[in-house]
């Protein structure tokens, strides 16, 4: 996932002014590839500071880059003078998304960008052939009984505005990829990992995921399943 989305989300960060001397809070940084970037890009007089509930799959030898162990939607991250705030595919999975972008605002300086990057899987629900929808319609209704919400990308632009955000600008980004492809291989990884949770849940059936799994191998197939929704805004004066 690295791999596929950094590009895109470091070129937001640049266009929001990443430089030396900037302070950059990420909101689940995972395996921390973006915050170790910032941490290069704000050096040597600013911060890079990453949270995450789970700190494993971070680099803690990262020069200049500061890892917290923190849940955002207990509070926000001290000291709250952050130049630029981001999270990327991490509110679709929690449980209050709205007061964690609050917690996230909280977090940054008057003025300061707050970015969030999240899915919208509206191109799945139109995929082709028949199996392959067959395969979506199993995985999004899946998801729904996990409350992880998918189409939440679509949600984030009012959201910002309704929290009194400035200078409010969103996009969506999706990929056309092919069997064999870096996103037909992330599919496949993560429906191995998966697949005895979609299986036991009744959403989907072994027959189902072996036709999605044999189009992911087949470069003759292309294909769109989830397009991912930037938006960014300046916080209010406080």
């Amino acid at each position: 996932m690295s791999e596929l989305l950094d590009p895109m989300h470091r070129r937001v960060l640049e266009q929001l002014g990443v430089a030396p001397g900037v302070r950059t809070l990420e909101v689940g940084c995972g395996n921390g590839s973006v915050s170790a970037w910032l941490a290069g890009k704000v050096a040597p007089a600013g911060r890079a500071v990453a949270v995450d509930l789970d700190l494993s799959l971070a680099a803690a030898d990262v020069p200049g880059l500061q890892l917290r162990q923190a849940d955002i939607l207990a509070g926000p991250v001290h000291p709250t003078d952050f130049d630029i705030v981001t999270g990327r595919a991490v509110l679709h999975h929690l449980p209050d998304p709205g007061a964690a972008v609050r917690n996230m605002i909280a977090s940054a300086r008057p003025g300061g960008a707050i970015l969030l990057i999240e899915p919208d899987f509206l191109p799945a629900t139109v995929a082709e052939p028949a199996e392959v929808r067959e395969f979506w319609d199993g995985w999004l209704a899946w998801s729904r009984d996990e409350h992880i919400d998918y189409f939440i990308g679509r949600r984030l632009a009012p959201m910002l505005s309704g929290l009194g955000l400035a200078e409010i600008a969103a996009t969506a980004e999706t990929a056309w990829y092919n069997g064999g492809s870096a996103w037909a291989e992330y599919w496949r990884l993560t429906v191995a990992e998966l697949r005895p949770r979609l299986t036991d849940s009744g959403k989907l059936t072994g027959r189902v995921i072996d036709a999605f799994l044999r189009r992911c191998a087949d470069p003759a197939w292309w294909t769109q399943a989830v397009a991912f929704t930037v938006v960014h805004g300046r916080t209010p004066d406080r």
